[in-house]
């Protein structure tokens, strides 16, 4: 929508007012109204050819040197999860998606909004995991802010967190690169970090503890920029999930995208919360997965390796990039084996999940 003067000549808002007159939490759900506010709001003003790849991250050059480089915040509730917390969740996520650049990630910034009356021994506890994801990634913090905000104004503690890592010349990753005929593989199950959030913010009462998949990805990303794999795209499944995820990069590309309901795998203590709950695992946040998108050819070689890890046992194939679609339509292949469009998550399914 180009800009319009208006007769106070101030800029017209490209988002309609009369659509949303405030921020809800829908705008930060991964979903099409966060999209519509990036697109038509965001990036209305602030496009250029870096944000117009809306890419996990930007990658540019320096000096002769690639770099890549990102930034995210952390408003998880609540900040101890299991299977993880807010600190080793925002150096993993910035990791992450340094990695879906193709990048080796370097060098983390750390901010903190801490609410008054924030116990400090939480606190400690928080700095120390973050001291311990750094190791594991084999990152630095070098640099960082501290802000302190009044008592019911933040929650008890917010994390914005930047990364820069270097790539390679010869690693081109990004969803304008997908192919017709490349297949899609995600490195594991689905719908985990969602449902521990969830199910512990709820207090639900279930036979078995759902463990978060909050994970590093930058050493099995490496391991495949190692072994010679053609990747074209790579996307961590966070807010909006692996529907959400193939969704964008379907738009973006401007390929279709058919997705076999078979070949992903949900545990079965996952599945059914997402049943009481109503939720769709499909679009339920991940904190450790992502998908590969390759060439044909290194699909069986990518397979090899994802299996490989600890956490790899449900690495699958999942789908295929199938001819030109300007309107980026992605579809799933259910259990009965008739094909219905997949959308992008409408709303908000779990809100304050990263």
């Amino acid at each position: 929508m180009d800009k319009k003067e208006n007769t106070t000549g101030m800029m017209s808002c490209p988002l309609p007012i009369s659509d949303y007159d405030a921020i809800t939490m829908a705008h930060g759900g991964g979903g099409k109204m966060m999209n519509n506010l990036i697109e038509k709001m965001i990036m209305h003003y602030l496009s250029n050819n870096m944000t117009s790849e809306k890419h996990d991250g930007a990658v540019f050059n320096v000096e002769g040197h690639r770099l890549a480089f990102t930034t995210d915040s952390y408003v998880v509730n609540p900040v101890f999860f299991p299977g993880g917390n807010i600190g080793e969740l925002a150096v993993y996520g910035t990791v992450n998606d340094l990695s879906m650049c193709g990048a080796k990630p370097l060098y983390l910034s750390l901010g903190l909004i801490l609410e008054e009356g924030f116990l400090i021994k939480d606190l400690e506890k928080i700095i120390i995991s973050i001291r311990d994801a750094c190791e594991r990634t084999g990152t630095q913090i070098i640099t960082g802010d501290t802000k302190v905000v009044d008592k019911g104004k933040g929650d008890g503690i917010f994390i914005n967190t930047a990364g820069i890592g270097i790539v390679r010349e010869d690693i081109n990753v990004s969803p304008s690169r997908v192919e017709g005929g490349d297949v899609i593989i995600v490195n594991g199950d689905i719908g985990r970090h969602g449902i521990a959030i969830m199910t512990t913010r709820e207090n639900l009462d279930i036979e078995s503890t759902i463990l978060s998949d909050c994970a590093p990805l930058n050493h099995v990303v490496q391991k495949l920029i190692d072994a010679g794999i053609g990747i074209h795209c790579l996307r961590d499944l966070t807010r909006g999930g692996l529907g959400s995820s193939v969704n964008e990069i379907a738009s973006q590309s401007q390929y279709e995208i058919e997705i076999e309901e078979k070949s992903i795998h949900v545990l079965e203590e996952v599945r059914g919360v997402c049943e009481i709950l109503g939720f769709d695992p499909i679009y339920v946040a991940n904190e450790g997965r992502f998908i590969a998108i390759v060439k044909k050819e290194d699909a069986g070689k990518t397979l090899e390796i994802l299996k490989k890890e600890d956490d790899g046992k449900y690495a699958s194939i999942i789908g295929v990039v199938k001819g030109k679609n300007k309107k980026g339509l992605v579809t799933l292949k259910n259990l009965m084996g008739s094909n219905r469009i997949l959308d992008m998550l409408s709303g908000e399914q779990l809100p304050r999940i990263c």
